[in-house]
């Protein structure tokens, strides 16, 4: 009998003819689960953290307390996407990282210190302005982590905080400065120089050659206080100007921001993959001065999607927006307007699909009566700025004010096959 086979039971010791009994099993034993590799772990946790990496939520950091696999497998996941909405959780964070890289050393042949370099993500979109030295210690804090971040490829500011010159420099400069993906939240504040290459944001440009996202919320004056005295024959002279390499930009936004160094920059480059883009209307001021329409001109054959919206702020300033944009843009699927709705002009057959406007318009219906036949492939009719009334509301209600509107425009459209939406919609929801 062979000594591999297990002995399930045995008699007691001291029995007469005592022997071994042995218990045959009735069914095939199972073979043992084979471990999963820390690829598929590393999958699994971060589908499991999605929108709950936070500095301050206890659960995700107790993965680190179930076994020493699970902390190798779970820190890297947990520190590449940092989300802080508060000034003295980006300081321990700070601290950490520095900490880390005064004790890193290049013996062990690693790149860069860890923690740093596991940070992908950098979100400070919930961090709330409360003043300005609470601005003065992030604009420090920031200054002093870029360096120890250099596989960031994210960054979501709030845009009421303004990053200074020493800030952005210390973002351009670091290295890996070209992992940058994404940049949404920038304050842009006009500088004293007019000159692009003198600007820290075209010089941050520089430096990110596979961005893909750009968000810049401009903060300067309007320009109804503005006088302008630019010289119409010879506008701001851009020769000597290197144009930015941006081949993988696909959607950008510039929101206040009329005329700006950062405009005419990008204005001389060539932005190919451009698919998307977001603007504050200003028809109404005249080209040099106002550089909005004719960078909506020079980057309309490529465009998808095209947005102009002005934020709100007090007092609220809303300037007209070209009546070329179906002309100037003839592959937009989604177009977007701002108050006053301009009146639309278009030669031809256009592929639209989606159309929004704040609210309903009585003199922009008869636009649109003009432009049905042109666009036969307009599906969605969207209310950005107004809601439907929730369910149970009594039929009166539903009927008055915009209400009301929006249920006659809804019949109107029901007949040539367009849904009126509001601005709850999604456009996955199409």
């Amino acid at each position: 009998m062979s000594s591999s086979i297990d002995i399930l039971l045995r008699p007691r010791p001291y029995a007469n003819l005592s022997g071994n009994l042995l218990l045959l099993p009735l069914l095939p034993q199972k073979k043992p689960l084979k471990p999963l590799p820390s690829e598929i772990w590393t999958i699994i946790i971060s589908h499991a953290l999605v929108d709950k990496v936070t500095t301050t939520t206890q659960w995700p950091w107790s993965l680190l307390t179930i076994c020493k696999a699970f902390k190798e497998i779970a820190l890297p996941v947990l520190y590449s996407n940092a989300r802080m909405s508060h000034i003295t959780a980006l300081e321990k964070f700070h601290d950490r990282l520095h900490i880390a890289d005064q004790m890193w050393d290049s013996i062990r042949r690693i790149p860069y210190s860890t923690p740093g370099r596991w940070v992908q993500t950098l979100d400070l979109s919930g961090l709330v302005f409360t003043g300005q030295p609470q601005a003065l210690i992030l604009d420090s804090l920031l200054t002093k982590l870029f360096p120890l971040i250099p596989f960031l490829a994210y960054l979501f500011i709030n845009p009421s905080f303004v990053l200074s010159r020493r800030a952005l420099a210390s973002l351009a400069s670091r290295e890996g400065a070209a992992n940058i993906r994404a940049l949404e939240g920038l304050c842009y504040l006009l500088p004293p120089s007019p000159t692009p290459d003198q600007d820290p944001f075209v010089q941050l440009l520089r430096r990110c050659p596979n961005l893909t996202f750009l968000e810049v919320i401009g903060q300067g004056p309007d320009p109804a206080e503005l006088e302008f005295n630019y010289d119409d024959s010879d506008p701001f002279s851009m020769e000597a100007f290197k144009p930015l390499e941006l081949p993988k930009l696909e959607v950008l936004t510039l929101l206040s921001m009329h005329n700006s160094p950062l405009m005419r920059a990008l204005l001389a480059s060539s932005l190919r993959s451009l698919r998307k883009l977001t603007l504050t209307p200003y028809d109404d001021v005249p080209y040099p001065a106002s550089l909005v329409s004719h960078f909506i001109s020079a980057q309309g054959e490529t465009l998808r999607s095209l947005l102009l919206f002005t934020p709100k702020s007090w007092p609220t300033r809303l300037h007209p927006s070209p009546e070329t944009l179906l002309i100037t843009s003839p592959k937009l699927r989604h177009l977007s307007l701002e108050n006053p709705l301009p009146n639309l002009s278009v030669t031809e057959t256009h592929p639209i699909q989606i159309l929004s406007i704040p609210r309903p318009n009585v003199d922009f219906w008869r636009v649109l009566e003009r432009l049905f036949p042109h666009v036969p492939n307009l599906s969605i009719l969207r209310m950005r700025d107004v809601r439907w009334l929730r369910k149970g509301m009594t039929t009166m209600a539903q009927g008055a004010g915009v209400q009301g509107e929006m249920k006659e425009w809804q019949r109107r459209l029901a007949r040539r096959r367009i849904r009126l939406v509001d601005t709850d919609w999604n456009e996955s929801e199409k």
